[in-house]
């Protein structure tokens, strides 16, 4: 093996943030983020939000789109009535934009 191209070969720890599950490995990613592991010390840690700890293929948790509601419900969820209010004036400004110039052609021919 060729010394000097290959990257570093080190331990650290992946996080996953959204089980709060976490593996100590080796690996040659790189972070500047660290944290305290059970041993005593700090190794570099990766942040992600979906492991085999927390994906419903490997709990089994089957999750429907109708256990959260429908894509309506899930928008205001998200952005808050006040921008899916704001969307839906939007949306009929522009059909009644669109609107608008077909009257002013029936008008003209009248």
């Amino acid at each position: 093996m060729k010394k000097g191209i290959h990257p570093e070969y080190r331990p650290i720890v992946f996080h996953d943030l959204s089980s709060d599950f976490k593996v100590l490995t080796r690996s040659t990613a790189s972070s500047s983020d660290t944290i305290k592991w059970e041993d005593g010390t700090e190794y570099p840690v990766i942040k992600f939000d979906l492991s085999s700890a927390s994906h419903a293929f490997y709990t089994g948790k089957d999750q429907m789109l109708a256990d959260r509601g429908g894509r309506i419900e899930q928008f205001r969820r998200r952005y808050g009535e006040k921008q899916a209010e704001a969307a839906a004036k939007e949306a009929a400004e522009a059909a009644s934009a669109e609107a608008a110039p077909a009257e002013a052609v029936e008008t003209a021919d009248s």
